[in-house]
């Protein structure tokens, strides 16, 4: 479990700022829901600032006028103030819920629980996406975002959520962010399938103590069978292994200054798959993240291309290499300066090397699509909103997989019928 930051480790405060004023300022990409599949869900971002134990208390806690003046405060400013995001993990073991129709069936594993942000799906009486983030989390923790101690931030670019490798529309997902404004808040109330667990920023972002990256095995039947189907499940299983996905090892709050509520333990101790277990952020809840993350970097210098001279293809940024996903040899021509990081977070690896090699040769045109998007993006120094690239990343990405599975099936198969008829041929001669 992460400890308190080292008083030598740079604050994440300022990269929060700026994270924030960008979000806040940059209008997101909305998709708009097809007549044939209008469901649509949504999600919140919670943060909060921890005031340091070390320092005074606030003389003043009252709701700032304003994000500047919130990070203008001393008890925000402090170097022992700690930044923090909100996770939860539902229990398996609970009653399907409208967070469950995005989650993807896992292998099961005895050693590792998953954690998520709070949200569901859009009712019909929901006034919108935000309303429906804030009346989820109200619902599913207890947490009033609507409350004078928090404030609305912006939104997060819309996701498309597909089945079967991105032929079928599932739903369209929105990230809503909200800021804790005050030192102190109604604590939560959860509901008893649900454990929450605040985790430092530092340990997401931080370049002196860089995230620790791990993977989520998924069952690629799952994805690619029939769910009645046990013969096709079988086989899929048997010709095309299993999916490995990115995913970070969450390091919640330890420290005084951030200990559960007694509601909040209550709910540790009702949920006892998430007790004891490694922790893991994977998905669309790490793609999410890594959005946020993404308004964290530094933008690029403008300083050359003011004098005329030709701007660095390759800028850094202290947030590179934790912004770098592991293992993804088809994302390595992506600078995650440019592009946007939680894309790669979808694109899984199979268990089985030959699947993997097919993905590379048939993905050409995956590779132009984000070699165009970066370009895009250098030319203009923005994301440029007009073109969904991510869209278009996401879709020849799973041509390329489709493709690949059917070559690896056919060469499969073959290879079971040549097997068959040489032992007969062998038996009977």
């Amino acid at each position: 479990m992460a400890k308190g930051m080292s008083a030598a480790e740079p604050s994440t405060v300022p990269l929060l700022a700026r994270a924030l004023n960008r979000i806040r300022s940059t209008p997101p990409r909305v998709i708009a829901s097809p007549p044939t599949q209008p469901r649509r869900a949504a999600v919140a971002l919670i943060i909060r600032v921890v005031p340091s134990p070390l320092a005074p208390a606030p003389h003043n806690t009252d709701k700032p006028a304003s994000l500047s003046d919130f990070f203008d405060a001393d008890w925000v400013n402090h170097p022992a103030a700690r930044p923090e995001i909100l996770f939860l993990h539902r229990d398996e073991a609970a009653p399907a819920t409208d967070a469950s129709l995005w989650q993807a069936k896992l292998r099961h594993n005895t050693t590792e629980a998953h954690v998520a942000f709070p949200g569901g799906r859009t009712e019909p009486d929901d006034e919108g996406g935000l309303y429906t983030a804030m009346r989820q989390t109200w619902e599913e923790i207890g947490i009033d975002l609507a409350e004078p101690c928090y404030s609305y931030i912006g939104q997060l670019d819309d996701r498309e959520i597909t089945t079967s490798l991105g032929k079928r529309l599932l739903m369209i997902l929105s990230p809503f962010v909200f800021l804790q404004l005050t030192p102190h808040a109604p604590p939560p109330d959860p509901v008893p399938s649900t454990s929450l667990h605040w985790t430092p920023l530092a340990s997401l972002v931080s370049i002196h103590s860089p995230p620790k990256w791990s993977s989520v095995t998924v069952d690629a039947a799952s994805r690619l069978a029939p769910k009645h189907s046990t013969i096709l499940r079988f086989l899929v299983r048997v010709f095309i292994g299993s999916m490995q996905f990115p995913a970070i090892i969450i390091q919640p709050s330890t420290d005084n200054s951030s200990l559960p509520s007694d509601k909040e333990k209550a709910a540790l101790q009702s949920s006892p798959s998430a007790k004891h277990k490694q922790l893991k952020l994977w998905g669309l809840s790490l793609g999410m993240t890594l959005d946020l993350m993404s308004y964290m970097i530094l933008t690029p210098s403008t300083s050359n291309a003011s004098n005329g001279s030709r701007p660095n293809p390759n800028p850094t940024s202290p947030l590179s290499s934790v912004m770098q996903l592991p293992y993804q040899p088809v994302a390595e021509d992506f600078r995650m300066e440019y592009i946007a990081p939680s894309l790669a977070s979808v694109f899984p690896r199979f268990s089985y090397p030959d699947v993997n090699f097919w993905i590379w040769v048939f993905g050409k045109r995956y590779r132009e699509v984000v070699r165009g998007w970066e370009a895009s993006v250098r030319d203009g120094g923005t994301n440029d909103r007009r073109v969904n690239w991510s869209g278009s990343a996401l879709n020849t990405f799973y041509a390329a997989i489709r493709k690949a599975l059917v070559v690896v099936i056919v060469a499969r198969a073959l290879g079971v019928l040549f097997g068959v008829s040489f032992a007969l041929w062998w038996i009977f001669s």
